[in-house]
């Protein structure tokens, strides 16, 4: 069968070096023995080392003609092949509604939303690997105080521990993307609960993060129905005159509760 045309529609950038594949691959072998759920496997070059694993593989791809090609190259006994779209996708359909490791060269453009699904879907997800751009990589395994610190470090690391495993060149790609890439392993933490309003918590961090170069006392104008000011257990605290990528999670979840009993208590507190 011919090989699949890569579509710039669908963000496809076909990894080609064999040994990157397995590189990647073998990425889930220090997660805990549990399913694999490959997103976007396109003509199947990690696919490959995947199924040789001794647990169950499945794969989901929106892309038809990929579809056919795996269905022509594998042998369809050894993993399961899903067509569809993972974001539109119930997660708990999956291997009997347990657990499963996600992983994948995921498509540069959907990779941010693949990941807020893994933060909706933790308790089905304890660990995810794969390859990323490599800008994306390193805001996600970033640290407070560092510029690539943002929301993708703070809502990710409220439930994950990252690493940053490797940098993978353009040149091993069909297309070649314009940028590099990196693999990752996320891995859940012990947190269960965050000590917050989590939803508040996930506003809060986007609102502040997309006017990162202001103080929170400006950028929080847009969470409070009057200003910081009419506010003295807010308007006092010294994380006003920070600017977001100074708080750390922990600092965040208060900044959260103070919020969240500013809008409670009004003009009170």
């Amino acid at each position: 069968m011919k090989q699949v045309r890569p579509k710039k529609n669908l963000g496809q950038h076909f990894l080609t070096d064999l040994t990157i594949a397995r590189r990647i691959a073998d990425t889930v072998d220090a997660c805990a023995d549990l399913p694999v759920l490959e997103v976007g496997p396109g003509m199947g070059v990690m696919t490959q080392y995947l199924i040789d694993k001794p647990r169950p593989i499945a794969v989901v791809e929106i892309d038809r003609e990929s579809v056919e090609y795996l269905k022509a190259t594998f042998p369809t006994s050894r993993f399961s092949i899903i067509e569809g779209d993972f974001l539109r996708m119930d997660l708990r359909t999956l291997f009997d509604g347990g657990q499963f490791v996600l992983t994948g060269n995921y498509p540069y453009d959907i990779s941010s939303q693949i990941f807020f699904k893994m933060i909706d879907n933790r308790d089905l997800i304890p660990c995810c690997t794969g390859m990323i751009q490599r800008e994306v990589a390193l805001r996600i395994a970033s640290e407070p105080g560092t510029k690539a610190y943002g929301i993708l470090s703070v809502l990710i690391q409220a439930w994950y521990n990252v690493e940053y495993l490797f940098t993978v060149d353009e040149t091993v790609f069909n297309p070649p993307p314009k940028v590099k890439s990196a693999v990752i392993r996320m891995t859940r933490n012990q947190v269960q609960h965050l000590g917050c309003d989590e939803q508040l918590f996930r506003r809060v961090v986007k609102t502040v993060f997309n006017q990162r170069r202001k103080m929170l006392r400006v950028s929080l104008r847009q969470l409070l129905p009057m200003p910081v000011t009419a506010y003295p257990s807010l308007a006092t605290h010294d994380f006003m005159t920070k600017r977001p990528e100074q708080l750390t999670i922990a600092q965040f979840v208060e900044l959260t509760n103070r919020i969240e009993s500013a809008l409670c208590a009004g003009t009170k507190i």
